[in-house]
């Protein structure tokens, strides 16, 4: 049925519902699950070089930390993941991820910003349910998880 599947990621606890039920749903298809972290490049590029440098840092240890967990989900599931960092606007990154490396099916919580930032630019889930040309599978993630 699946043979990969994408879990973009933002490195937030609520996200690892997401990771959790794709990994669950990989087991069950014997399908490799691809743990996706994008730095969005938007919020910073109006920083000096420099200051962004001194950042970068920063943004790949959180991705680090995000795409681990998919790592550690599917290794206590006997799941093959393959994970990866990249930079851009996120929704763009996760759509040129899928058509890159062949992905059947995309699972992602509903939200990553919230508030005013994402009234004033959408949510990202949002964006790629609208996009994608595979299914997307959206996993509700409510305040308390």
């Amino acid at each position: 049925m699946y043979e990969h599947i994408l879990i973009p990621t933002d490195g937030s606890d609520g996200a690892r519902k997401a990771i959790r039920e794709a990994v669950e749903l990989a087991d069950l298809t014997d399908a490799t699950v691809h743990g996706l972290y994008v730095i969005d490049t938007r919020d910073y590029n109006t920083l000096p070089e420099s200051k962004w440098l001194s950042l970068q840092d920063e943004f790949e240890s959180a991705g680090e930390t995000a795409t681990a967990v998919v790592q550690s989900e599917a290794d206590a599931r006997d799941v093959d993941a393959v994970t990866g960092i990249t930079r851009g606007v996120p929704h763009e990154e996760i759509l040129q991820y899928t058509e890159d490396n062949d992905i059947d099916l995309v699972v992602m919580g509903t939200h990553g910003r919230s508030g005013f930032n994402r009234f004033l630019l959408g949510s990202v889930t949002e964006k790629v349910l609208r996009q994608s040309p595979v299914p997307v599978h959206v996993v509700r993630i409510n305040e308390d998880d």
